[in-house]
This record gives C-alpha cells, structure tokens and sequence, in this order.
C-alpha cells in the first residue's frame, strides 16, 4: 500500500449562504446554531485528531496533492487553514512539487488573507466565479458581485499563487448565449490557469429543484447546454487552454493534479464532516453533520460506513473515469465482450484508438456518459 501514491482532501463545511442549486454538505451559522460540537474551533479539533488517525493507520507517506475544499473553506481564517494544512505536513510530510488548492468564493478573500495563505503553503487557488451575468449570479443565489472574481485572481497573482482556477456554470435559466460568451470573456480577461465549466445539474432535494417541480423556473435544455459547452471549448482553446478531462481545461502544466488522482483510482482520504476517502481499492465516508463527526472522531473513528471494491468493481470505474480524460484508458482494461463494441463507437465518431489507448474525439465528449454505458452494457 505504500507505494500508491496519496492525497487528502480536507472538507470545510462552513457556508455564509446556502445557495439554491447546492447539495453539499454545507452548513449556515443559522442552521448549526449554538449546541456543542460544531463550532468553528470544535471543528479544527476534529479534523486535526482524524489527521493522527489517518497517521496512525497508513504510516509515513508524503502527499503528493492536498485539496480543501466545501462548503467555503476561506471562511475560516487564513492562519486556521494554515494550521490544518500544518498537521498533514507534520503527519505525511508533503512531496517537494506538492499541489496545494483551496476553493474559494470571491467575496471570502482580501490581498491580506490570500498573502497569509501563500505563505502557509498554498499554492494553488479555485474561485467560484459561476457567471459574469448579474442576472444569472441571482438565480444561482451567488452572494458576490459580477468583478469581484476577476478582482480576486489579481490579488492571488499579487499574493504568490502560482496556479489560479475559476470555475463556471452554464445552463442556468435566464442564461442566453451572449450571457454565457461574456461569462466566459470576462474569465478569460482575468488570464486563468486552469478553467472549469459545467452544466447546472438540478439535484433532489435542493431549493432550485423545489422551483421547477412548482413550474417557477425550466430545466435546463439538453441543446442549450451542448451549444454553450461547444462555445467554451472554442473559447477556450483559441485563449490557450486545452481539454484535458470533459469539463475542465487548463495551459500547459496546470491541470489539476488532485482530481486527476481521483480519476486515475490513486489513493486519498478525505478528512471532515461527510468527507468521502479510497484507500487500495477501500471506500468509506465520515458521519456527516459536524457535531457528529467531532463526537465520532472523539469516539476513535468518524467513519460511518465503508465499501470493499471488487476487482470488477475497480475496472468499471476505470472506464466510467478515465474516458473522460483527454488521455483516455488502456484498451487492455476492456473485456473481450467490451473490446468487440469499440469498433461500432468509433464508425459513430464518439472514440477513437490511439496507440493502445480508447479516447473520446472532441465531438464525442458530450457523449462520454453514453458511450461508456455502450461499452459496459
């Protein structure tokens, strides 16, 4: 086991505002309230006693990548995830060309905190602009103006990062196409990285899904958001930045590292409330609420359940994940059943061989999922 290569993900599930279209498992000040167990401080306790847990059971093994992500984890104070990222290092050390990322909403960040994170180790920085379009930030129940994302990538240039991402959505009613082009122009104004977009998913049990089964706003169109993930790959590409997984694109050298991990089946854990971890081909998530989890790892483990893969199991995702890499998979992963299908995908343009490898074509990625229920069927 020691010589797969490890990650961590640290979950803050702190949130000022629950937007509208989120299912995370994220927390208001309202809604946690004032009972014991899940305080901010009661929190860092509790991700640093995991940490000497996680020690404990998986040794000595530098972190190749380190990932905080929520929630909104620059709601804590710079020093405090400072502090966090301290314990992993003392624990596992980190790799000398280590990725360090924290997520971050505009209007959580100063010139003076991103200064404080630079210097505790981070290195690498994810702003959830979602959209240019006030109208469309609105809908999305986005609490930060339309400029301060690009605002905020300067400070972090100013501040030492030395990889900054902004993520978009699309698809969100309201949204015309010009919306989506100046989305994406501002985006590109700001001299990104490393670029996310996706489609808005209406998840179950959230307010926005609320508002289309009551009729008050439509789904999202299944043309409209092929024609907007079409236009941001042109965009995109004539700014300098390549595909490299299905919705994210990146320059030279900055494509993220941590989710490629996830998707090649390294090993990682993820440490918080609700936090999700894959270790030599074991699953297992923590209790989700954050009094729970404090009160479990205070218990010995905050795990609340775990999943021994099969080998069956661990080459399916394989195809499920890395098709959608840029890359793409060895052939070889491929039953003999499988391998006799690839021939009727490729007359179709959706994949393609290339030395030994099965890779969706550039028209092919918006049927990625299709193609891999194809080839698994």
């Amino acid at each position: 086991m020691n010589a797969r290569r490890l990650s961590a993900y640290v979950h803050v599930p702190f949130c000022a505002t629950r937007c509208g279209y989120c299912d995370f498992n994220t927390y208001t000040a309202a809604e946690l309230g004032s009972a014991p167990g899940a305080s901010r401080e009661e929190y860092l306790d509790a991700v640093a006693a995991e940490v000497a847990l996680a020690r404990a059971e998986l040794g000595e093994r530098p972190l190749r990548t380190v990932f905080f992500g929520g929630g909104t984890p620059t709601l804590l104070e710079p020093h405090e995830l400072g502090r966090l990222l301290g314990h992993l290092r003392d624990a596992f050390g980190l790799a000398p060309d280590a990725e360090v990322t924290t997520e971050a909403n505009p209007d959580s960040v100063t010139p003076a905190s991103l200064a404080v994170l630079a210097e505790a180790g981070f290195n690498r920085i994810s702003f959830g602009m979602q959209s240019s379009a006030p109208h469309v930030l609105r809908m999305l129940e986005r609490t930060h103006t339309p400029g301060r994302a690009l605002d905020a990538v300067r400070w972090a240039r100013a501040a030492g990062f030395s990889s900054v991402s902004l993520d978009l959505i699309y698809g969100t009613p309201t949204e015309t196409l010009d919306d989506w082009r100046a989305s994406l122009e501002a985006a590109l104004s700001a001299e990104p990285d490393h670029l996310s977009a996706y489609s808005l998913i209406v998840e179950d049990g959230t307010r926005f899904a609320a508002r289309v089964r009551r009729g008050e706003v439509p789904l999202p169109d299944e043309d409209d958001l092929a024609d907007k993930y079409e236009l941001a790959d042109t965009l995109l590409r004539q700014a300098g930045l390549e595909w490299y997984e299905v919705s994210n694109w990146a320059r030279p050298g900055h494509a993220c590292r941590h989710n490629l991990a996830y998707w090649v089946g390294d090993d990682w854990w993820g440490f918080g409330p609700g936090a999700h971890s894959h270790v030599d081909g074991v699953r297992f998530f923590n209790a989700k609420h954050p009094r729970t989890y404090s009160a479990a790892v205070a218990a010995g483990s905050p795990a609340a359940g775990r999943e021994q893969l099969t080998a069956e199991e661990r080459r399916e995702e394989r195809v499920l994940l890395e098709l959608r890499l840029r890359q793409g998979m060895p052939l070889d992963v491929l039953t003999d059943t499988e391998r006799a299908r690839v021939p009727a995908l490729v007359a179709r343009g959706w994949v393609h061989e290339v030395d030994g490898r099965l890779a969706v074509t550039d028209a092919g990625r918006l049927l990625a999922d299709a193609a891999v229920r194809e080839l698994l069927d």
